[in-house]
C-alpha cells in the first residue's frame, strides 16, 4: 500500500550551490544539512539533495513513493521488470529507501518510514 509521493530527491555536484538555490525557491531553510544530504520540508514535501546521487545511479530527479512494506513492494517492482539501482538501506531511525529503474530507464524510489 502506498501513502504516495512525497519526497524528490535531486543528484547534485554543488550541495551549496544547490542548497542557496532551493532556500531561496522554496523560501524555508533546510532542516537537515549534511555533507551527505540536505532536506527540505515544506507543503506536506521533502525536498532532498543527494551529493552522491549522480554516483548511485540517478540521472535526474527520483521522486519516492511512501509504502508500508518496503521489501514487499521493492520484490513487486523487480518481478514487474525493474532493475535495482539502490537495494534496501536504513538511513537512520529506522527509515527505509530503496531505488529501482523501469524499462524506459525512469526512476522509482520507494520510503518506508519507521513504525510509529
Amino acid at each position: 500500500m502506498t501513502d504516495g509521493l512525497k519526497t524528490i530527491v535531486y543528484p547534485v555536484k554543488d550541495l551549496t550551490q544547490s542548497k542557496a538555490l532551493f532556500t531561496a525557491l522554496l523560501g524555508v531553510e533546510p532542516y537537515a544539512d549534511e555533507a551527505y544530504y540536505v532536506g527540505f520540508r515544506t507543503a506536506g514535501q521533502e525536498i532532498g539533495l543527494d551529493p552522491n546521487g549522480h554516483a548511485k545511479g540517478m540521472t535526474g530527479p527520483v521522486p519516492y513513493w511512501h509504502v508500508s512494506d518496503l521489501k514487499a513492494t521493492l520484490k513487486g517492482l523487480l518481478d514487474a521488470g525493474a532493475e535495482t539501482l539502490q537495494d534496501v538501506q536504513d538511513v537512520g531511525g529506522g527509515k527505509l529507501i530503496a531505488f529501482v529503474k523501469d524499462a524506459d530507464g525512469n526512476l522509482v524510489g520507494l520510503v518506508q518510514d519507521p513504525a510509529a
